[in-house]
């Protein structure tokens, strides 16, 4: 036992690979391999950087090698290779772990460097994600959900038909004017930590609205923002529409990328404050949108589909009224609570 202990745990795992048979005792491996998995789940859980890929195939292939052993004392007359056991329950442990198939069966099958190994390999990742499976997800999924990252799955809920974009949007919705003051530009740079602004006419600040937040006009990136009030584009109140957009190339935005200045490195006087700034050359006027009633799998497919991470909801007068995020999508997850099928609502970090 001294040897697995002490020995790195690469070295470990070729030990229990390739010693030969007698080198190590049942008992010895029991007792191993529990205390090796405790001690796994223990460091797992600490703030450490430590990973379960080697710490997986170590418990793997010393309980596996115990299995051989069991076999062998069973069935004398056979003269199995106890190695081999060995290797597959390292497989065994780490798919049923991970549940990862072909791509891990591929990472085994090359290791071991004998094409052979591929299929009973395949066979016993298949196995133990299916049994896996059947009691819960996998460790990584799990973990995804307890640290509530906006993670969206393959297809959308399974009976989330009924749910429409104004159950699931954002709302209120933080927006910008065509012309809008720089002052108030970067209070909502500072208080605000989203990616995206829609543009809208007709839409005072100061006054409620109703629940609409003005005539949709496009879309405005925070990175466009941060460039446009760092080369300080702005329209002088006294000169009216006179501004300096000739001194703005789209060089300036690719300089920028991808490490684009924060709000706070950017110094705006009393009197650049007081200026605007006319953003209808910059937004984007023809961004992806959906009506207020759009299907939540619809929703759903346009963001997996293309990458999005924010599209904004229309009425049908086309005014804002809501923003739907990845965030907002990925808080809705199929459940199965005693046999009935239904759709729960996670908690999702907004950090």
């Amino acid at each position: 036992m001294a040897s697995l202990f002490f020995q790195t745990p690469e070295e470990s795992v070729k030990s229990l690979f390739h010693d030969i048979a007698g080198t190590y005792q049942p008992l010895t491996l029991s007792l191993f391999c529990v205390v090796y998995f405790l001690l796994a789940c223990w460091t797992y859980g600490l703030s450490v950087p430590s990973g379960l890929f080697i710490p997986s195939l170590l418990t793997g292939a010393a309980w596996g090698r115990l299995f051989g052993i069991g076999i062998d004392y069973t069935f004398p007359s056979l003269g199995i290779d106890i190695g081999k056991y060995a290797l597959l329950g390292a497989a065994a442990q780490l798919g049923g772990i991970v549940r990862m198939t072909l791509s891990l069966a591929v990472i085994l099958t090359e290791a071991t460097g004998n094409i052979t190994f591929g299929l009973p390999i395949m066979l016993v990742l298949v196995m133990a994600k299916w049994v896996g499976d059947y009691f819960n997800e996998g460790l990584y999924d799990i973990h995804i959900h307890l640290q509530s990252v906006p993670i969206l799955k393959w297809e959308p809920p399974p009976i989330s038909s009924n749910i429409v974009a104004s159950e699931v949007m954002s709302h209120p919705v933080v927006v910008l004017r065509s012309v809008e003051t720089v002052e108030r530009i970067q209070n909502v740079l500072k208080n605000e930590q989203h990616n995206g602004f829609p543009v809208v006419d007709d839409f005072d600040p100061d006054v409620d609205e109703g629940g609409t937040f003005g005539s949709f006009r496009g879309l405005i990136l925070r990175s466009q923002l941060i460039v446009l009030l760092k080369k300080k584009v702005f329209n002088s109140q006294k000169n009216g529409v006179v501004n300096r957009y000739s001194n703005l190339t789209l060089r300036n935005f690719r300089e920028a990328y991808p490490r684009f200045p924060t709000i706070e490195e950017i110094h705006i006087s009393v009197h650049e404050a007081q200026c605007t700034l006319d953003l209808r050359p910059f937004i984007n006027p023809s961004p992806y949108v959906v009506n207020k009633n759009a299907s939540l799998p619809r929703i759903f497919k346009l963001f997996r589909g293309l990458g999005l991470r924010h599209i904004v909801v229309l009425d049908n007068k086309h005014c804002v009224i809501g923003i739907v995020t990845r965030k907002d999508l990925a808080r809705y997850r199929s459940c199965d609570k005693d046999g009935k099928v239904g759709i729960e609502e996670l908690n999702i970090s907004h950090t």
